[in-house]
């Protein structure tokens, strides 16, 4: 049997043998579900869900509704005990990938070609994109350039703003080029060049700190409890007690 641990790396060297130029994210939040793995290509986003052996279809109806709503196309990867009858559990435009064991290593097979879903919501997708990707776009497609408003209002003006195929490359150009050493930086730079706010400080966690931040925004500094200070009390405790017992015998 295979499990989900065994699949994923496999997987993805599959999917990047299958369109070349491609970036793959993983645990991605959508909705009330999360993506298992997304795949960036130069011209669409595709949702990828597995199912191996050890899952159930429990949540799936809730997965695929969230799926729908974030990607252009959408593949299910399924273990061979799911192979036979995965075709009912989801939409007809959704790809499937079925994943043998062949001596004991995952093997895959395209059993169907994901078709352009119908319900991609343009605003959700975008939504996936950070502040500053949605910027690069604004600032090679618009002549407005919005710096100072909201992330959701920015998604309004690209969306009324760009015809889709040419959209859906830019979005792809700016996950295929994200680099995560130096997007903080950028952001950071950019919230106090572009919209007057005070740069973020880095967190700092002292090491051995026994501080504990209290809703109400106080600190409250815990007792030190170490063994060796428990100790000295007991061992004060005791002598105070036989200094009583001396006292009560005289």
């Amino acid at each position: 049997m295979l499990y989900d641990k065994d699949i994923r790396e496999p997987l993805f060297l599959f999917l990047e043998e299958c369109y070349g130029k491609c970036r793959i994210i993983e645990e991605k939040n959508m909705g009330e579900s999360r993506a298992d793995v997304i795949l960036i290509t130069e011209d669409a986003f595709y949702g990828v869900e597995i199912k191996s052996d050890a899952d159930t279809y429990q949540r799936l109806q809730t997965q695929v509704k969230d799926y729908d709503r974030y990607f252009d196309g959408n593949f299910i990867a399924c273990g061979s005990t799911h192979a036979a009858h995965i075709e009912e559990h989801v939409p007809e435009y959704w790809g499937i990938i079925t994943i043998d064991e062949i001596n004991g290593r995952p093997d895959f097979y395209i059993l169907r070609q994901p078709k352009k879903n119908p319900k991609l919501e343009v605003d959700r997708k975008l939504s996936l994109l950070w502040r500053r990707e949605l910027q690069h776009i604004v600032e090679r497609n618009l002549k407005y350039k919005y710096e100072r408003e909201s992330k959701a209002k920015v998604i309004q003006h690209i969306r009324n703003g760009i015809e889709y195929s040419l959209l859906s490359r830019e979005m792809s150009l700016e996950l295929l080029e994200r680099d995560y050493t130096t997007i903080a930086e950028e952001i950071n730079q950019y919230r106090v060049e572009k919209e007057g706010k005070k740069p973020r400080r880095k967190r700092r966690i002292r090491r051995g700190s026994s501080a504990v931040k209290l809703p109400g925004g106080k600190t409250l500094k815990k007792p030190d409890l170490q063994v060796a200070h428990t100790l000295r009390r007991s061992a004060k405790r005791k002598k105070e007690i036989g200094t009583t017992k001396r006292k009560k015998a005289l």
